[in-house]
């Protein structure tokens, strides 16, 4: 049997990323409403809202011209894998980070591109409809990230003598984001972590690649 080769295992983890983060962003679409919030336990919960902006729900700049960088950038990324996956100097380890941050970026722009197309967005308590028969709520490239992954560890309030923060509320970790954020930040994390003498790996006289 033919060993698969280090570009085919890349295109399996951005395939597997892709699949189950939007199978997760479709049941939530299509079986909560905005703002609805499921316990699973008290420091994880299932809760659905959407954003316009990059990962964790943060708005910088205008919608279209987030959406088109993440195509331009996910197709930059792309091609960078395609040479890694080329190249024997770089570890299968760091080529599989590469393919998770490219499979985040990818399960995004899928949102961006598609989501106002083919969904409506109707007021809660009502869900959302997939391919409304009066069409969706947003044109291509406008449609919104669906986030539901929310895990609020521990909560204080900052005591009173404390400078600009006392007397406020603090939670960790605030932000609800997606699989495919997640996807992102554990790539990028284990490439720094493990592999970041990669990323300053000479390609000046890298040895010929054998693999077929």
């Amino acid at each position: 049997m033919k060993r698969l080769s280090r570009g085919h295992w890349a295109t399996i983890i951005v395939l597997v990323v892709l699949l189950i983060d939007q199978c997760v962003k479709f049941a939530v679409k299509t079986n909560m409403y905005i703002g609805e919030s499921i316990d699973v336990t008290s420091w994880f919960k299932i809760a659905f809202i959407e954003n316009n902006g990059a990962a964790f729900g943060m708005e910088l700049g205008s919608k279209l011209f987030l959406s088109i960088f993440r195509v331009i950038a996910s197709g930059v990324l792309g091609y960078i894998l395609w040479l890694l996956c080329h190249r024997p100097q770089y570890t299968m380890g760091f080529i599989a980070c590469v393919a998770l941050i490219e499979a985040g970026a990818i399960g995004n722009i899928i949102d961006c591109m598609f989501y106002g197309l083919i969904f409506d967005a109707p007021m809660p308590p009502e869900v959302a409809t997939l391919f409304p028969a009066g069409g969706g709520y947003a044109p291509f490239f406008y449609g919104r990230v669906v986030d539901m992954l929310y895990f609020p560890l521990f909560s204080f309030y900052w005591p009173d003598w404390m400078p600009f923060v006392g007397g406020e509320y603090f939670e960790f970790f605030r932000p609800i984001f997606n699989i495919a954020d997640s996807a992102i930040c554990v790539g990028v994390a284990i490439i720094l972590l493990f592999y970041n003498k990669q990323l300053t790996t000479d390609d000046k006289n890298p040895k010929p690649n054998t693999e077929k």
